[in-house]
């Protein structure tokens, strides 16, 4: 008889969701060879990540930002607008370069739905920023350094009726709305709904519907590709996304001078307010990770790098939280994959405290020997590719880097080829030659 999911240890429960990944939800392939290809990427790419055994290579990724666009001859305002269009540019990038992981077409994200909800956390293509370039955050406090009594008291009912009018212009209505746990009898039951009379609220229920209607559009054209670069024989790397709380609170509530300012002047309402944020972050991955039958969630990780915070302030208002929000995705059989954006050299002792195999981290510029002397203990890396080498470098020194790569990380395996930061620019040519020198020397023999 087959356990149920409450039974399973974490290593049943992560081998259910990589089984799941493998059968690509009943995707009916282009070709044997094409599903032949997919599944041996994913078994590669398994392998790597469990540190039980080596794969019969170092595997490949490639993780652009607005990269297929510029390359397929569009511009990022054009990906973000015409879903055709973006898919296109995403395919060709995929098809071209031939990794063994890809992040779908999901980066540009649905430039409509932005501009009708009047997005204010980001500047996007056309909208703030010119055409031609990626978007860009606006940093502002959007929770003031009061309201932490109010997000640790019901997150869920700030969130909707305080953060999102700020920085959803379109979402004014949200302040007006009732308590909902205050619905409770027949009695005074009227009373919650005036609200939903004024024009203010039922405005913004109009841009939601509206948003609601481009949000589909949107996602049907992602999961139509989905499936065709799935049928193709190329599998996505991750089901979905969580984040750090200290990162929660410091890129899109407080902002970074007011999460730097709190870690001074109110150290224990920022330390319950992650508390308070830890176990919903392992729930938003937990929930995607199951829906989609996939074990990989990443883990953008900003605000924990070297020179944010000093090494005791990591070590008091970052790694914690951050770790349970890990052992928690890794107790229901998910395959967290934080990106250790920047350099992230002075944490890497700490970081290691983990179990083994369970987790996959990007490494942007931190020092790989030590990541891997370290963090690679427990961890399968990979990146390390610099941004700068993929734009003004030749081919041939990106071979040298990748060839470096390779004997310094390979060895034993936990280790995936793959450039460290996601990129906007590149000369193809420099993407073809990690793929090959991957391909050619990354061969365990």
């Amino acid at each position: 008889m087959e356990k149920k999911w409450e039974e399973m240890t974490p290593e049943e429960r992560q081998e259910e969701l990589i089984g799941k990944w493998l059968s690509a939800g009943g995707v009916e392939f282009a070709s044997p060879e094409a599903e032949k290809l997919y599944k041996d990427r994913i078994t590669r790419i398994k392998d790597a990540i469990q540190m039980k055994k080596l794969p019969d290579r170092v595997p490949i990724f490639l993780c652009p930002s607005f990269y297929p666009a510029y390359y397929a001859g569009i511009t990022p305002q054009e990906a973000m607008y015409d879903y055709d269009k973006c898919c296109m540019a995403f395919k060709k990038f995929i098809t071209d370069f031939e990794p063994d992981g890809n992040l779908g077409a999901y980066v540009p994200g649905p430039g409509k739905l932005f501009e009708i909800l009047d997005y204010k956390l980001y500047s996007w293509p056309g909208h703030g920023v010119a055409p031609e370039q990626s978007y860009q955050c606006n940093e502002g406090e959007y929770m003031m350094a009061d309201e932490y009594d109010a997000l640790i008291d019901d997150p869920s009912n700030f969130f909707s009726n305080t953060y999102l009018p700020r920085v959803f212009g379109a979402l004014e209505g949200f302040k007006a709305l009732p308590m909902l746990p205050g619905i409770l009898e027949m009695y005074g039951v009227a009373m919650n709904f005036i609200p939903f009379g004024l024009p203010p609220v039922q405005a913004t229920y109009k841009a939601l519907f509206e948003a609601g209607a481009e949000a589909l559009k949107w996602m049907g054209a992602m999961g139509g590709f989905n499936a065709e670069i799935t049928a193709a024989g190329f599998p996505m790397i991750a089901a979905g996304f969580t984040k750090a709380p200290f990162d929660v609170v410091g890129d899109t509530l407080r902002g970074s001078r007011g999460i730097m300012v709190d870690m001074y002047r109110q150290p224990d309402k920022l330390l319950e307010a992650m508390d308070r944020l830890t176990p919903l972050m392992i729930k938003m991955g937990v929930g995607t990770a199951q829906v989609a039958g996939h074990p990989i969630i990443f883990m953008p990780l900003h605000k924990g790098a070297d020179g944010f915070l000093s090494d005791e302030q990591f070590k008091k208002f970052y790694w914690p939280t951050f770790r349970k929000v890990m052992m928690g995705l890794i107790d229901q059989g998910i395959v967290p994959m934080p990106a250790a954006e920047g350099h992230w050299t002075t944490r890497l002792d700490v970081v290691q405290d983990l179990p083994k195999g369970k987790t996959l981290w990007m490494i942007d510029q931190s020092d790989i020997v030590k990541a891997k002397k370290t963090l690679g203990k427990v961890a399968c890396l990979f990146g390390n590719v610099p941004s700068d080498l993929l734009v003004v470098g030749a081919p041939t020194q990106v071979k040298d880097y990748v060839k470096k790569l390779i004997d310094t990380c390979a060895k034993g395996g936990g280790f995936i080829v793959s450039n460290g930061a996601f990129f906007d620019q590149a000369k193809p040519e420099n993407l073809h030659a990690i793929v090959d020198t991957a391909m050619e020397y990354g061969v365990y023999k």
